[in-house]
């Protein structure tokens, strides 16, 4: 098909556009009453961040979205529009292209309701790469930076952490033929548990309206968890100047894959000391001066593995 019958696929399956110049022209026309915008992109390459034998159209579109989203609930901003750039291999089936416009139109319409996709691009790659940039408003809120979070403050996040990791983990053990290549999941060999933990991975549900409503609560510092809790929050340390402290039995039964593992999109926030945690959110730890470590667990300096980095962690061998 040509791009033009590909592009009005997508755009049939897509909301109709909230813009004040949509899809159809050189570049989209947003209204920004707040006179600021705040903006993220995220490219997601197949091998690396998703293979196709475990992941569906509508999945990957699902996935695309959120992961701005949240970046951009991180900042204390709600999204408002979204630009996809799509890069395909010529055999992709049309069916795959509607199911993943159908998971980006989906993942907005749950989690971000009032933010739709405004523009994008096509195109042809050997690669399935999807790179998305989201925009949002700030709403009269000053954004909130990693970099704010002060000696004393609590830390605290709102959402899961160590589902996605622990269901990568699920992908990798179980779904792979004897040579190590990916292969299509069996449902019906999950426990509910393992249910749970595959479609945290697979289609994650970030708390993206509570990105503004920490900032109306005045966090001091904040940031999307999509690397793993250690590694961001050493992120935020590293910015802040200052340590975090996180108690692990503050984070559920598997206290590992809560500090380790990545890609559950949580928030993680800090408030002063006395403040009161807006809802949806849990204390963690607190932050304290700086230590010999960025992050201490129980007291002491983390020192294992801390998240994932795929300049470190991408190994092609593995299928």
């Amino acid at each position: 098909m040509s791009e033009g019958k590909i592009l009005s696929r997508i755009l049939a399956a897509l909301p109709p556009s909230r813009a004040i110049v949509g899809p159809g022209d050189d570049a989209a026309v947003l209204a920004m009453p707040d006179g600021r915008v705040v903006a993220t992109t995220d490219t997601l390459v197949h091998g690396p961040d998703f293979r196709l034998a475990w992941t569906s159209g509508f999945d990957l579109g699902w996935k695309s979205a959120v992961v701005n989203l949240s970046d951009v609930a991180a900042m204390g901003a709600a999204p408002t529009a979204l630009l996809v750039a799509l890069a395909m291999p010529e055999q992709t089936a049309m069916s795959f292209i509607e199911e993943f416009a159908a998971g980006l139109r989906a993942a907005c319409d749950s989690v971000a309701p009032g933010c739709a996709v405004e523009g994008g691009d096509l195109t042809v790659s050997d690669t399935l790469t999807v790179a998305v940039t989201a925009l949002g408003s700030l709403q009269g809120q000053p954004p909130v930076l990693r970099s704010g979070a002060r000696v004393g403050d609590v830390v605290a996040v709102a959402g899961t952490l160590g589902a996605a990791g622990r269901g990568l983990a699920l992908l990798f053990d179980r779904f792979r033929d004897a040579e190590g290549a990916p292969c299509a999941v069996d449902l019906t060999s999950l426990s509910d548990a393992e249910a749970a933990d595959l479609s945290a991975q697979l289609r994650p549900n970030p708390p993206v309206s509570l990105g503004p409503v920490a900032a109306a609560a005045g966090a001091t510092a904040m940031m999307d968890v999509s690397d793993g809790l250690v590694l961001d929050a050493s992120r935020m340390a590293e910015a802040s100047g200052v340590s975090v402290s996180i108690q692990s039995d503050s984070l559920g039964l598997d206290a590992s894959s809560a500090l380790t593992g990545g890609e559950d999109h949580a928030l993680l926030a800090t408030f002063a000391h006395g403040s009161e945690l807006p809802e949806g959110f849990r204390a963690i730890g607190v932050v304290c001066a700086r230590a010999s470590s960025p992050v201490l667990v129980d007291g002491a300096a983390f020192t294992g593995r801390g998240g994932w980095d795929p300049y470190n962690d991408w190994d092609a061998t593995r299928g």
